[in-house]
C-alpha cells in the first residue's frame, strides 16, 4: 500500500528524479553534458544546492543545480506580478426611462464615458412602465441616440432587444 513520496506540484527535485542519466546544467548556467544521476546529485551536494528537473520530457531529462526554495519564490513572485497586471472587466449598468429629460440624459452619458475610460463594459437598460409599452419605438430611438453618442468610444456587443418590460443593449470600449 505504501507508494513512496507523493508527487508534489512543480518539478521533481533531488531523490524524486527517476532517470539513470540526465543532461546537467551547472549552478552558473554552463552545460556540463550527459552525466549519471549519482554524479549530478554529488555535484549538487558539493555546491550545497538542489538538483531540479527542468525538462522531464526531454531525452535524457534536463536537470539544473539551483536553490529550489529561491526558484519557487521567484516563480511565485512572477505569477503574483502577472495577476496584478490583469484587468478584470466589469459590466456596469445604466438604467434609463423612455421619456428621460435632456439633463438627466447628459448625466447618464457622463457616467457611461467614465465607465468606458475605466475599461468596463456598459449595459444600458431601458425600463417601460404601464402605457409606455405601447411606445417601444421611443425606447429604440433613445438607445440609437446613446449608440450614436458613444460611437467613437465604444462598440455594440449586444444589439438593443426587448426582454419583458425592459430593452437592453450592451456596449464595450474600443
Amino acid at each position: 500500500m505504501n507508494e513512496g513520496p507523493s508527487k508534489n506540484e512543480g518539478p521533481n527535485i533531488n531523490e524524486l528524479i527517476n532517470a539513470a542519466e540526465v543532461r546537467l546544467i551547472d549552478a552558473d548556467g554552463s552545460n556540463v553534458g550527459v552525466v549519471s544521476i549519482n554524479e549530478a546529485m554529488n555535484r549538487a551536494d558539493i555546491a550545497g544546492l538542489d538538483l531540479v528537473e527542468i525538462s522531464p520530457n526531454a531525452s535524457p531529462p534536463v536537470c539544473k543545480v539551483m536553490d529550489f526554495g529561491k526558484y519557487k519564490y521567484e516563480a511565485q513572485k512572477k505569477a503574483s506580478e502577472a495577476r496584478k497586471k490583469q484587468k478584470i472587466i466589469e459590466v456596469k449598468e445604466i438604467k434609463m426611462r423612455p421619456n428621460i429629460d435632456s439633463h438627466d440624459y447628459d448625466v447618464k452619458m457622463r457616467a457611461i464615458m467614465r465607465f468606458f475610460e475605466a475599461g468596463d463594459k456598459v449595459k444600458v437598460t431601458l425600463r417601460f412602465r404601464g402605457r409606455e409599452m405601447a411606445h417601444q419605438e421611443l425606447g429604440m430611438d433613445l438607445l440609437k441616440k446613446v449608440q450614436a453618442d458613444t460611437e467613437e468610444f465604444a462598440k455594440i456587443e449586444a444589439q438593443p432587444k426587448l426582454e419583458g418590460r425592459q430593452m437592453i443593449m450592451v456596449m464595450a470600449p474600443k
